[in-house]
């Protein structure tokens, strides 16, 4: 900008200094919105039935929410936790995974508590992970799309191996159980170098729906082992099982010296806002995840620490797990029948509560000149699919493809992921509005 200014009787032009403002790091600066918040918006847009997000649209059971409420007028309940965690916690955390691993946990020194699973992945990163040495982080596609950006603010570079459906399976016109996707053992090995640090493995699986085998664990294992590599074992849903037992890879011989397993108990108990999570392992690799916690967030939530606890020794006697794990199972068997009876084939979960749904039918009929905002164009095939989904059939999905990276997006463009941790009610208003699917599926296929 050019300023006038006189000098005696000569008037000159000046050019005012460039105003310079602060730049965002490049990683956040580029981010464009989130898929979560975009998909959101578009079913809102359309007054579409939500079963994108995986969050619960159903109330806690009453004892879960009692807790919660009981812990919030006690009075020693309203200041800092102990960075740890509160000892009543610590000691419920400590109770399930000795039962489970088969081993007994030292709450004291085995157990942290994190404000959420993804805080406490983030601090195993941060703790084991260097800035500046190229450490390598192994994640298994698809991905949960908070691994990637947690590997890099923790200085590390995500290298991705995909799962595959294997050989000889139609997903395209039949069915398919999550059991069908399979990592391939050459695959993981060539992925490994010399500055790979950590395995993330995540089973039972979203979204998959993957419930590992011992004997997938056992190979899984023997790669950490032979690289000493640390296992970072993301377990939030333990307690989401279908007809197959989910096995942890730290009961697995010489594997729990090597891993940390996170879990949350807003998976647990459906209260996601909650955000209390926690990990467990032997000290040696607790100690500086919780030196990470507490130099990110210090602390979590105290009265919804002592929630959980209460909630955790009531529901060790009530049932409540194996009821939980029936409701679901009826949600899943009831999304399944509705797209048989469209005609779109599932991929069958063995746990978890996703649907992953093979849509390429519906791709195949897209207009060519279907009108895509930018927003969406920009981001691929499957996003397209999804947005012309909820546009034209008013039920919400998330593309998957937002689980990998560009080179492996294509293992994702049919398909479309449903949440099924949803009401009856609402189960039911998606089977209604899918009808009109039935007429569009008769039509013929774009060329």
């Amino acid at each position: 900008m050019a300023l006038s200014t006189k000098v005696g009787n000569t008037s000159q032009t000046e050019t005012a200094p460039e105003v310079r403002l602060p730049q965002a790091s490049p990683m956040y600066s580029a981010t464009g919105l989130d898929v979560w918040t975009m998909m959101n918006q578009v079913a809102a847009s359309v007054g579409a039935v939500n079963l994108g997000q995986g969050f619960m649209s159903y109330p806690p059971k009453d004892f879960i929410r009692q807790a919660a409420q009981d812990a919030l007028v006690e009075n020693t309940h309203n200041q800092y936790a102990p960075p740890r965690g509160r000892p009543g916690l610590l000691e419920q955390v400590a109770v399930r995974f000795s039962e489970r691993l088969g081993r007994d946990i030292d709450s004291g020194s085995e157990v942290s508590v994190h404000a959420g699973a993804n805080e406490a992945l983030l601090s195993v990163f941060t703790a084991f992970l260097e800035h500046g040495q190229d450490h390598e982080v192994i994640l298994m596609e698809p991905a949960f799309d908070q691994y990637t950006p947690n590997v890099a603010m923790a200085g590390g570079i995500p290298v991705y191996v995909p799962l595959r459906v294997r050989d000889g399976c139609d997903a395209a016109t039949h069915d398919i159980s999550s059991d069908d996707w399979r990592l391939d053992m050459a695959e993981l090995e060539a992925a490994i170098t010399p500055k790979t640090r950590i395995i993330v493995l995540n089973t039972p699986h979203n979204p998959i729906g993957k419930v590992f085998t011992r004997d997938e664990l056992a190979l899984i294992g023997a790669v950490a082992e032979c690289h000493n590599l640390l296992i970072v074992a993301d377990e939030v849903y333990e307690h989401l099982t279908f007809g197959r037992n989910h096995v942890s890879i730290a009961t697995l011989p010489r594997m729990w010296e090597r891993t940390v397993t996170v879990g949350s108990a807003g998976k647990l108990f459906g209260v996601t806002g909650w955000r209390v999570g926690w990990a467990v392992g032997p000290a040696a690799l607790i100690r500086p995840t919780l030196a990470a916690h507490t130099r990110i967030v210090f602390t979590s939530n105290t009265p919804l620490q002592e929630g959980v606890a209460s909630a955790l020794r009531q529901a060790a006697h009530n049932g409540f797990f194996t009821i939980q794990c029936e409701e679901y199972l009826r949600r899943r068997n009831r999304l399944i029948a509705i797209f048989a009876d469209i005609g779109l084939p599932c991929v069958v979960p063995d746990g978890a509560y996703y649907l992953l749904v093979n849509a390429s039918a519906v791709r195949a009929r897209i207009p060519t000149d279907y009108a895509f905002p930018d927003f969406i164009t920009e981001r691929g095939a499957n996003f397209k699919l999804v947005y012309f989904f909820i546009k034209e059939f008013g039920v919400s999905g998330i593309p998957p493809t937002e689980f990998y990276s560009d080179a492996h997006k294509d293992l994702a463009n049919d398909y479309i992921r449903f949440a099924f941790c949803k009401t009856e009610e609402g189960l039911e208003a998606a089977a209604e509005r899918l009808q009109t699917l039935k007429q569009f599926l008769r039509g013929p296929a774009q060329a």
